[in-house]
């Protein structure tokens, strides 16, 4: 049976704002309040995913949530009409209404872990929303990230959905921003690596000091366990505390991989020996290549600001492999002088392909971020929500959509017009009626 990995990208939302929320992303912080540009964003993503699309790869749409999120303004105690809690929270805090407003969700890396039915016990391919406990903004997600991922997988023949760990950072959890699969074949049985910023209960292992570590050991193993992976098909491994504090929130920031391809910076991890010799005798297929970048061909600081590793690697109809990766590599003479070298040399990637993906990049996020990818079998494919799998007619009628309801300018001092919220819920009704997905956002119950 044939098996494939479908990318759902997260469609970015109309609130799209730069209020630099997250400690320890770099971009995201150097940004802060600058004018963003909601609909040029959402365009930027929609491009991306119909160029993969015409490359031949499997592509879905992730719908944004509802922002702002007024639910959240009233549990914390704002009361009276829409505009008057937008005009309260802002005089409270512009940073607190910015949080409500964030399209931070766009991020479909961070929106689930998925284990496909090849690695599971009950061969089901399960979900586990993120909790992302670790920053208030995105830890308003996961109730709305589960419904809309139970709206696209609805079919409990094949597809089995796990509620969000405690919302706690003991149990912080990330998602796939923290979760890479390395297998022979999509279809075919793999080791899933589980990357960790930090253990919960024990304060004397290694720990960033700058920066948070916002994956903990305990959380990934609570998902291997909801998962139902066996020992052999799981690897932990911590990230090395000391690039965390360099702006590495995320294992995808430091290393990528697809099928048997590992691409990794040298100092992604704290003990990579012990690692790759563990991957390598749970690894089931008959080769694995480990690409390991240098210190000295690629800066960690290079990495970072141009999200080298942020970058997909896809495999096309050939079976050849390509680096779907951002302009800012291409603009970097370092960087783009390794990527040139990593295509001409003894590897399955021989493709390069750059995209303008400028409105994510500077709120912290590459082309790895914006997707979620789920490996699925032909069947399984067939059980998915149509209408959430990218078609040039459907891109087409988000592109209209887009244009016709998104701002191309936004401000922090914008959030708190009341006409946002009009025009965020008009735009997400209309789309969830495009995709098929139900009632989904609170305001349509």
């Amino acid at each position: 049976m044939k098996s494939f990995e479908v990318n759902f990208d997260g469609l970015v939302g109309p609130t799209h704002n730069y209020a630099g929320l997250s400690e320890g992303n770099v971009a995201s912080l150097s940004n802060t309040n600058n004018s963003s540009n909601p609909k040029e964003a959402a365009l930027q993503g929609l491009k991306k995913m119909k160029a993969l699309h015409d490359m031949g790869l499997k592509q879905g749409v992730f719908a944004p949530q509802e922002r702002p999120d007024l639910y959240t303004l009233k549990r914390l105690g704002f009361h009276g009409s829409d505009a008057q809690i937008l005009s309260a929270a802002y005089k409270a805090s512009p940073t607190l209404l910015a949080a409500c407003c964030s399209a931070s969700t766009m991020w479909t890396a961070n929106a689930a872990t998925v284990s496909p039915s090849a690695d599971t016990i009950d061969k089901k391919v399960h979900f586990t929303s993120a909790n992302l406990a670790n920053k208030f903004h995105r830890s308003l997600e996961p109730e709305t990230t589960s419904k809309i991922l139970k709206a696209m997988f609805n079919d409990d023949k094949y597809f089995q959905h796990h509620q969000h760990l405690n919302d706690n950072e003991h149990f912080g959890d990330e998602g796939a921003a923290n979760h890479t699969r390395l297998c022979e074949g999509y279809g075919d049985a793999g080791i899933e690596i589980f990357t960790y910023g930090r253990y919960a209960f024990n304060r004397n292992k290694p720990a960033p000091v700058k920066f948070p570590a916002r994956q903990t050991l305990e959380a990934s193993q609570a998902i291997a366990r909801l998962h139902g992976l066996c020992e052999d098909k799981a690897v932990f491994v911590q990230q090395n505390p000391a690039i965390i504090d360099q702006g590495v929130f995320h294992n995808d920031v430091i290393a990528v991989g697809n099928q048997n391809v590992f691409l990794y910076h040298e100092q992604a991890y704290l003990n990579t020996a012990a690692f790759k010799a563990e991957v390598t005798r749970k690894y089931s297929g008959e080769k694995l290549h480990f690409l390991e970048v240098s210190t000295e061909q690629v800066s960690i600081e290079a990495a970072v600001n141009t999200y080298l590793f942020n970058t997909q690697i896809v495999t096309l109809a050939d079976n050849s492999m390509a680096i779907i990766a951002p302009r800012h590599c291409q603009e970097n003479s370092q960087v783009n002088d390794y990527l040139q070298t990593l295509i001409a040399g003894d590897n399955p990637i021989n493709h390069l392909e750059f995209f303008d993906v400028n409105e994510s990049m500077k709120n912290g996020g590459g082309p790895a971020c914006l997707r979620l990818r789920v490996a699925l079998t032909e069947q399984e494919l067939l059980g998915v929500n149509p209408d959430c799998l990218l078609t040039p007619a459907l891109y087409n009628r988000l592109v209209t959509w887009v244009n016709r309801h998104y701002r191309d300018k936004l401000v922090i001092d914008d959030l708190r017009d009341p006409q946002l919220i009009i025009e965020s819920r008009t735009a997400l009704d209309e789309l969830s009626q495009i995709l098929s997905l139900g009632a989904v956002y609170r305001f349509q119950q």
